[in-house]
């Protein structure tokens, strides 16, 4: 309604229609959000390789797929005393998985059990999910608007402007 128009101009329309237009934008703009789980992981102190690698293993999917990731070492009996080994493992796991992931929280003790929280890195998650992608035999998506593709046909990294990807000789 236009109340300060000569003459005052109204317009009339369908509330029905109005509000499940209205309903179908709310739809669309939950549709792009994104909510990040914290997932779990419960490791032992005297963890084997195998198991060690599997595990590891959901945890750089997990990451990969934008959640975040809670590390727990559980300690029993008079294994507590003996924290350098959980601390030891949870510096393993970080540094296998440092190419998708970073630390949020760094490992603290609380009563039998030692956790640290892992956050996905946005650059590295885009680069897990386009070598997921490779594997699956998915082709690429298109690079964003105002990114020219590089010599080798990729898009330009985010650490490197689009202008000096054709002029790195300089």
């Amino acid at each position: 309604m236009a109340d300060k128009a000569t003459p005052p101009v109204v317009r009339i329309m369908d509330y029905g229609k109005y509000k499940y237009e209205a309903a179908q934008r709310a739809k669309e703009s939950r549709k792009h959000q994104s909510a990040t789980a914290l997932k779990e992981m419960k490791y032992r102190p005297k963890i084997g390789k195998a198991d060690f690698d599997t595990k590891t293993r959901s945890v750089e999917k997990f990451l990969g797929e934008g959640h975040k990731v809670k590390l727990t070492i559980m300690f029993r009996g008079r294994e507590v005393y003996h924290p350098e080994i959980g601390r030891r493992i949870l510096d393993q796991v970080a540094e296998a998985v440092a190419h998708v992931g970073r630390v949020e929280t760094a490992s603290k003790l609380d009563g039998r059990n030692m956790t640290m929280v892992i956050a996905p890195d946005k650059k590295a998650q885009a680069a897990w999910q386009a070598q997921q992608r490779r594997k699956s035999g998915e082709p690429e998506p298109p690079p964003e608007e105002g990114q020219a593709p590089q010599a080798d046909g990729t898009a330009p990294s985010a650490t490197q402007p689009a202008n000096e990807t054709a002029n790195s000789n300089n």
